[in-house]
């Protein structure tokens, strides 16, 4: 049986000939540095037990979340890779007095499609993490509601880039477009209204919609020619899942992010619209991309 969130994508109908998918955080508002040094990276040390180990745990959380190939990650992934990258730190095992266990956390992952606070709730309420400690799903769930709480206190009163609202207030009437994020969906509602730019997109999935590859498939799938879909996006997982249904990738890159949008509305678009963007062209926008995101922490050899 489909999901509510699952039906509305699906019967997203097009409008226009073209569909465009923008990512939020990081690329429309550059808020990814105050939502994870602010609010996920605090509750992240505080849940797992983690202040005898602050400084490395700020380091591996800001790595996996703003300065590598991970970026963007759906946050319980990103609390898994930065567990697992903290276990090969001796200095945190032995402060910590082992390493952590993430079994439990690993296979709800590799299980579960999507990932966020509904479905966790859920798989506890059916297997409770009875005489287990530390209890890694209850204390996930815990912290994705503390950085709910924190982001809605913290991050407010930061308008969209000047240069992402002057793009999108461009395809007005050219395309159909779509807020694709692994954000909560009540914080872009909440986020893009603030600042009077929800009406220059159709809908907004977020994460409890399933995975970025999946709001493209459900959104798009057999409703447009894959060369007319965009995805425009600041993280791997955004040209992941352009790649995964064919469409193309416009990467707003990590420190120069107003550069990309000028570039995007200057150059990009007008090559999407005339059949030119495949190829060379994106190529050599990927090469530039991902030369700003290492694969691998300083601090591993």
């Amino acid at each position: 049986m489909k999901s509510a969130n699952e039906l509305i994508l699906q019967s997203f109908q097009p409008e226009s000939d073209f569909f465009v998918g923008v990512d939020s955080d990081g690329c429309v508002f550059d808020v990814m540095e105050l939502k994870h040094k602010e609010c996920f990276c605090p509750a992240f040390i505080n849940w797992f037990g983690l202040q005898g180990s602050a400084g490395q745990a700020r380091e591996t959380w800001e790595f996996v979340n703003l300065y590598s190939r991970s970026r963007g990650l759906n946050r319980f992934k990103a609390v898994a890779q930065a567990l697992h990258l903290l276990n090969r730190r001796p200095e945190v095992v032995a402060q910590q007095g082992g390493e952590f266990p993430t079994a439990a956390l690993d296979e709800w992952i590799s299980n579960e499609s999507k990932l966020g606070e509904p479905a966790l709730k859920a798989y506890l309420t059916a297997h409770p993490e009875k005489d287990v400690e530390p209890k890694v799903l209850e204390r996930s769930l815990n912290w994705s509601k503390d950085v709910a709480a924190a982001v809605e206190r913290i991050v407010h009163d930061l308008p969209p880039m000047r240069e992402a609202e002057e793009v999108l207030r461009s395809l007005q009437g050219r395309v159909d477009c779509l807020v694709i994020s692994q954000a909560h969906t009540r914080d872009l509602e909440r986020e893009w209204a603030e600042h009077g730019i929800d009406t220059m997109v159709r809908g907004m999935a977020g994460q409890e919609m399933g995975t970025k590859s999946e709001h493209l498939r459900m959104a798009t799938g057999g409703k447009y020619v894959q060369e007319r879909v965009l995805m425009v996006g600041d993280a791997p997982g955004d040209h992941d899942a352009a790649t995964g249904n064919g469409a193309l990738f416009f990467p707003i890159v990590p420190g120069r992010e107003r550069a990309s949008w000028r570039k995007l509305g200057e150059e990009g678009l007008n090559r999407f619209f005339n059949g030119t963007f495949a190829g060379e062209y994106q190529e050599n926008l990927l090469v530039d991309f991902y030369a700003h995101l290492p694969e691998t922490p300083a601090w591993i050899s």
